[in-house]
């Protein structure tokens, strides 16, 4: 057997040992693919409906949706926070609660299913991993100029999920108002005010305009071994050499 057909067996049977079958038998669209376990889900807007997508499940806790709202959808590799901003769920941030999985024909919420069971332990590794070093990783907020208005929108990266969010608005060269992932806003919106932005969230001050306790130079809450970014790749290299 050759080497390339062996892995794609390993892979396989990777997947198909991330959950016991009775853990997946009641749910909607399971299909055991290469490394990962795939379910039908979806996320529910009070104006829109529901948007479908298919969500993958990784070993390493990573969670991949690709979007099917509409055939010419070609939204794929969404973090669960931006299919949740892609769906227009009015009250975004609670990804866990809104994007649901259906088992035994009713909609039931992430955080009520066995699909969150590896990316809990990588945050839980990763909390264990801050305190052994005794260092507190703590990123400042950041912020985020729209290509149409040039107005200037806060991003919170507390946690891993707020620093995917800021990641994918930076690296996105079109990004604007309307992209924003907390509320929905326009280029009408008002600005922070000059005052109100020299407050970033630094713990040893206030007003502080960078250091070594608020800027992040690289770390595992920050860079993403699914991102294609150089400075993704060469943080994953690094951890990896």
């Amino acid at each position: 057997m050759s080497s390339s057909v062996m892995e794609e067996v390993e892979e396989i049977q990777c997947g198909s040992t991330l959950f016991e079958e009775e853990e997946l038998q009641e749910m909607s669209g399971v299909n055991v693919g290469g490394g990962y376990v795939e379910v039908m889900c979806g996320c529910t807007s009070h104006r829109y409906g529901d948007a479908v997508a298919r969500l993958r499940v990784f070993p390493n806790g990573d969670l991949e949706i690709t979007c099917e709202c509409t055939p010419g959808c070609d939204e794929d590799k969404l973090t669960p926070a931006a299919f949740e901003k892609h769906s227009g769920r009015e009250t975004a941030r609670k990804w866990k609660n809104n994007v649901w999985v259906i088992i035994g024909g009713e909609k039931v919420p992430l955080s009520k299913t066995v699909l969150l069971k590896y990316y809990n332990e990588s945050s839980k590794k990763l909390n264990r991993s801050n305190k052994s070093q005794g260092t507190k990783v703590f990123h400042r907020d950041e912020f985020v100029g729209c290509i149409e208005c040039g107005k200037e929108r806060r991003f919170r990266l507390r946690s891993r999920d707020e620093c995917r969010l800021h990641h994918n608005a930076v690296a996105d060269p079109n990004w604007k108002c309307s992209d924003f992932p907390y509320d929905k806003i326009t280029c009408e919106a008002e600005e922070e005010r000059g005052s109100r932005k020299v407050y970033k969230g630094c713990t040893r001050s206030p007003t502080c305009k960078g250091c070594t306790s608020c800027v992040c130079f690289g770390c595992e809450l920050c860079r993403f071994s699914d991102c294609s970014c150089q400075t993704c790749v060469d943080f994953t290299s690094n951890v990896k050499a």
